[in-house]
């Protein structure tokens, strides 16, 4: 038998052991994706970070509510209206937030920009070895090996003291932009013949302003832009325990494991496009219905065309508009209503208002298109997502898509310290382990010179 004679018997092996019937999960009450019958999360801990709120829990089932997102009990709303009304950047104290659990006053946020500012930095050295050389195609690839990297250069990489998590912790989110940004840089040259360039970070420039300057160069990005983005940053850097690479983070950290490993596997996991690559999608589905709809501005030709999408004769054949509906929300995702408002003032600065005012009337008409095509055989309610206005938000300011789940993590790794932190400082820590049931049928040994 050949290598690849052996890999096709192996495969079909795989996928009939690999088959479980669905009438198992109903007999043993399985909660498939920690998903109750309700379509609500199963509740496996309690944390202080996040909070997302999109329905209530009623009798008579699940009521849809305007959805509201916390940090540290915090109306992110109101965050972002702070300090939007004082005309600042907001993503360094909504990173203190969640790592203390109280906003910082403006010494401590002085303090604590110029500490970011002082962890920012790389090494020639690892610049040179870790990322220009061994250069990839996928960026946040590249980033988890990078941060795997980073455990050699740390003395004290195991030692899982509070204090020395809180040390680790800040400096990956200082480096996130520097380590994305040379990995473009790096993976552009090396594969689409791009020039090579490397910055050194600004001290007196803010994390959102830093990534623009480190992508983009000097001249080429605005105020504006780096406000927008630092938004984005914001309203993406913690959602709750629920989401897949927060819990992933917990898992990984309850098992005692060093920060970067746990990190580089909340990383793996915000890279599926089931979790971090969605607006992405979002953003290859509206440049399909920006190339097949002549009128952008008539209704009944979009949404004609999101009915086509659904029933998978159009865009990818998945059945999906992306961007729309989310696992809690329901009536409505704070972050895009937060988001949107931004991204109209930059759509008319850009001179793009006809292609927002096209994502806009995607918003309207795709939850009726959803309620059509299941012709009342579903009462889940949907609406726009945050991804569905970040990847517009990330073009508009010339982000490449590359760097869309990258810009993503940049966020996040703010979430997911406070959680890595929590997760092994609380007093009732216990290591995360869920059960599986074996369905597998009890078989006896057969000697080899017996099997078929």
């Amino acid at each position: 038998m050949t290598h690849d004679e052996l890999l096709v018997h192996l495969s079909s092996a795989v996928k009939e052991s690999c088959r479980l019937d669905k009438e198992l999960f109903e007999k043993f009450d399985v909660k498939r994706g920690l998903r109750n019958k309700d379509h609500t999360g199963v509740l496996v801990g309690l944390t202080n970070i996040g909070d997302v709120k999109g329905y209530n829990k009623t009798d008579k089932g699940l009521e849809p509510i305007e959805g509201k997102l916390f940090y540290r009990g915090m109306d992110v709303e109101e965050i972002c209206k702070g300090f939007l009304k004082d005309r600042r950047q907001g993503f360094e104290e909504s990173t203190y937030l969640l790592l203390s659990g109280k906003l910082p006053n403006k010494n401590e946020l002085d303090a604590f920009n110029s500490l970011l500012a002082s962890k920012r930095d790389l090494t020639s050295s690892f610049v040179k070895n870790m990322i220009l050389s061994l250069r990839g195609r996928d960026i946040m690839n590249m980033l988890s090996r990078s941060v795997l990297a980073l455990y050699t250069l740390d003395k004290y990489a195991d030692d899982i003291s509070r204090e020395n998590i809180l040390r680790q912790s800040i400096s990956l989110i200082a480096k996130f932009p520097v380590i994305i940004a040379y990995a473009y840089h790096g993976m552009m040259h090396a594969y689409h013949r791009g020039e090579l360039v490397v910055r050194h970070p600004n001290p007196l420039l803010s994390t959102a302003e830093n990534f623009l300057y480190l992508l983009k160069g000097e001249d080429n990005w605005t105020k504006s832009e780096a406000q927008i983005l630092d938004l984005a940053l914001v309203l993406h850097a913690e959602h709750g325990g629920g989401n897949n690479s927060t819990f992933v983070m917990r898992v990984t950290s309850s098992s005692g494991t060093d920060t970067y490993a746990s990190t580089a596997s909340a990383i793996a996991s915000l890279k599926g496009p089931l979790h971090g690559g969605a607006n992405l999608m979002v953003e290859e589905m509206m440049t399909n219905i920006k190339a097949n709809v002549k009128d952008w501005e008539n209704d009944r030709e979009v949404r004609d065309y999101l009915m086509k999408i659904l029933r998978k004769e159009a865009f990818n054949g998945s059945g999906k508009i992306y961007g729309i509906g989310h696992a809690i929300y329901t009536l409505s995702d704070p972050r895009a209503i937060i988001l949107k408002e931004s991204a109209r003032k930059l759509a008319q600065e850009k001179g793009k208002l006809a292609e927002y005012e096209l994502y806009e009337r995607v918003e309207r008409l795709a939850p009726e298109a959803f309620a059509e095509f299941k012709g009342g055989a579903s009462d889940k309610v949907v609406c726009a997502n945050v991804d569905f206005y970040s990847g517009f938000v990330y073009s508009a300011i010339g982000i490449p898509e590359e760097v869309f789940t990258p810009v993503f993590a940049m966020s996040r790794m703010a979430g997911w310290a406070a959680h890595r932190l929590e997760e092994l400082n609380f007093e009732q820590k216990r290591i995360i382990r869920p059960a599986y049931k074996n369905v597998y049928p009890a078989t006896n040994y057969t000697q080899i010179d017996n099997r078929g």
